[in-house]
């Protein structure tokens, strides 16, 4: 029996939600994760507004499934989920909207969590993602952050090139599958609407302020490719404009003479690769996630579930990965081998918010 129970707030759409990719992944035997999933909540497809929905019906159909064949209860509030049991560790995986994410979590430590798992970028804002940070450390709660690429192969790869060789540099690159018509890039930009720095590269991000001692405090330049990059007003479908990069590569130098380039591409494919070069830009080597040792893990998990986001299929070596080492230090305490933690995501905010601005006038400069 497992000694960890896993809370899951925020599932979201069956094969379009990371909830639900999470839920999916610690119910699968062969992930091998030591926790037991026992509740979820989901607030919006249990709302009466929500079942009408688009893909309310789908979320029901889940919810019946899991309820009939694991035991899984399921609320729309997490202020219902009961106590946990007499030598049970809970852990709390929030996996919701950014702008829900601070009362969600000041919720978890209502009831008791011992851990949490939080989806980038974890707050709207610096300010209340340092709040969220300062209550759990009262409390004494360990709160990791769901940057699985922190523990990727592709990543620790090029890191491990770059030090046997003198006078490289590293580019972090991050592509989606994004049709590149206005239509869906609007799409996305409304969805995603705190825009790339903090939504799809923050994953890049955290690599620089883990990695590479990138900090507010101690950047000394950063510089757009703007043969590269590109800064577009889309109207999404509400029918307002949301102004956001398609694409965007830059390069951020630090006082400590550290040195990462970041790239990331809404149409660029399903990969993410670490790109080695010389002092004159020539490429040395790359790692590419998924590699060959990921092919079968991912090729099953495309025949196990059908029709999900192809990232998820992609990112389920890496956040099974994550979530086993979360789990393991909620059962012996301590640090999560590699796993980002909330004062890491708290740079990273700050980083994002401050590249944001500087880049996009770069791009729109004359």
């Amino acid at each position: 029996m497992s000694k960890v129970s896993v809370v899951l707030v925020g599932c979201g759409a069956p094969l379009k939600s990371m909830g639900w990719y999470h839920a999916t992944q610690i119910l699968h035997e062969g992930s091998d994760i030591a926790a037991s999933l026992d509740f979820i909540v989901e607030p919006w497809f249990m709302s009466e507004a929500g079942k009408s929905s688009p893909g309310g019906a789908e979320f029901a159909e889940f919810k019946e499934t899991l309820e009939a064949n694991n035991g899984v209860k399921f609320f729309s509030r997490v202020e219902d989920v009961p106590s946990v049991e007499n030598g049970m560790k809970r852990l709390a995986i929030i996996s919701a909207r950014t702008s829900d994410n601070p009362s969600l979590f000041a919720s978890c430590l209502d009831i008791g969590c011992h851990a949490i798992f939080l989806e980038k970028p974890g707050a709207p804002s610096v300010s209340e993602l340092e709040t969220m940070r300062d209550k759990a450390k009262e409390l004494g709660v360990s709160v990791f952050m769901g940057f699985n690429k922190n523990v990727s192969k592709f990543v620790r790869k090029s890191r491990d090139f770059a030090r046997s060789h003198l006078k490289t540099k590293v580019t972090f690159l991050h592509n989606n599958n994004y049709d590149a018509s206005p239509e869906s890039l609007g799409e996305c930009f409304e969805r995603n609407s705190e825009g790339m720095l903090k939504n799809m590269a923050i994953h890049e991000l955290a690599l620089a302020v883990t990695f590479y001692g990138v900090s507010v405090d101690n950047i000394l330049s950063v510089e757009a490719d703007k043969t590269y990059s590109s800064c577009k007003t889309l109207e999404g479908p509400s029918g307002r404009g949301f102004t956001d990069f398609s694409k965007l590569k830059f390069t951020v130098k630090t006082k400590e003479d550290n040195e990462v380039s970041i790239a990331a591409d809404r149409c660029g494919g399903d990969d993410s690769v670490g790109i080695v070069t010389d002092s004159e830009g020539n490429e040395l080597v790359r790692f590419i996630m998924p590699d060959d040792e990921d092919a079968a893990i991912i090729k099953n998990a495309e025949e196990r579930i059908a029709g999900a986001m192809p990232y998820f299929y992609v990112q389920d070596p890496d956040y099974a990965t994550l979530k086993r080492r979360v789990v393991r230090a909620v059962v012996e305490g301590g640090r999560a081998e590699g796993v980002a933690t909330i004062d890491v995501a708290v740079e990273t905010l700050k980083v994002a918010e401050y590249l944001t601005p500087i880049l996009m006038g770069q791009l729109n400069k004359k």
